[in-house]
């Protein structure tokens, strides 16, 4: 856990950093199990690491970072901001593990005794109530912020089938690309696959039916090997 939190903070990607994030999520259930606690470990998994990790991914993935953007600030400020934001933070949380490991330590079973979602709600909606509507607050916040980051304003018009279909007659009439979709591969009585080409009505090969990377990759059959006479006459001597 410790180390995938290193990761976090000195990943260069910011899909790595995401991915070590989810390896701290998960790590932090675990904790959560051997501490007796399996309500905060399913939410932790199914919540946490299920929903809001992957909602991190793909926002990701959909608006993409580049290193270009990773060192250009574009607020003054912020990365000293960000420096001292960060200190005062190591600094309360030293200040509460260590307050945490000095103290008496108390087991579970009585904040447990009514089962743990019990105690956990009393615990919410009661001594932490103010920390969980901020938390709830910071939450829809970043909901809001990912989807303003991910909207992108339409500069043109959505295009219809019937534009679809004008553009590519266009297309044909002037570099002669078939308007349709690629034909299909070849099927023969003893080969169905994708390696196989469809046959001109002259009996070559359609190079445009199969993949390019099947090409590139040597997994063509080339056309249809058997011999048709040959079959004719089995065939025939089978009748007999």
């Amino acid at each position: 856990m410790v180390i995938a939190a290193l990761g976090l903070v000195f990943a260069k990607k910011a899909v790595h950093a995401a991915l070590c994030l989810a390896i701290v999520m998960i790590s932090l259930a675990v904790l959560y199990a051997a501490q007796g606690a399996p309500f905060l470990f399913v939410v932790q998994i199914i919540v946490y690491t299920g929903a809001i990790m992957m909602l991190f991914l793909f926002v990701l993935m959909l608006v993409g970072v580049e290193s270009s953007d990773a060192v250009k600030e574009t607020i003054r400020g912020q990365r000293l901001l960000a420096a001292v934001i960060g200190l005062i933070f190591g600094i309360t949380a030293v200040l509460a593990i260590g307050q945490t490991i000095t103290g008496t330590v108390v087991g579970l079973k009585g904040a447990n005794a009514d089962g743990n979602p019990y105690g956990l709600a009393e615990l919410l909606f009661g001594k932490y109530v103010l920390a969980f509507e901020f938390t709830s607050a910071l939450l829809i916040t970043a909901a809001l912020g990912a989807m303003v980051l991910a909207h992108s304003e339409r500069l043109t018009p959505r295009q219809t089938q019937a534009d679809i279909a004008a553009r590519r007659m266009r297309e044909y009439a002037e570099t002669g690309r078939h308007p349709g979709p690629l034909p299909v591969p070849g099927v023969f009585a003893r080969h169905n696959a994708v390696d196989t080409p469809a046959l001109l009505p002259d009996g070559t090969p359609l190079e445009s039916s199969i993949s390019s990377s099947l090409r590139s990759r040597g997994q063509v059959v080339e056309g249809n090997t058997d011999n048709v006479d040959e079959t004719l006459d089995q065939l025939e001597e089978g009748d007999k």
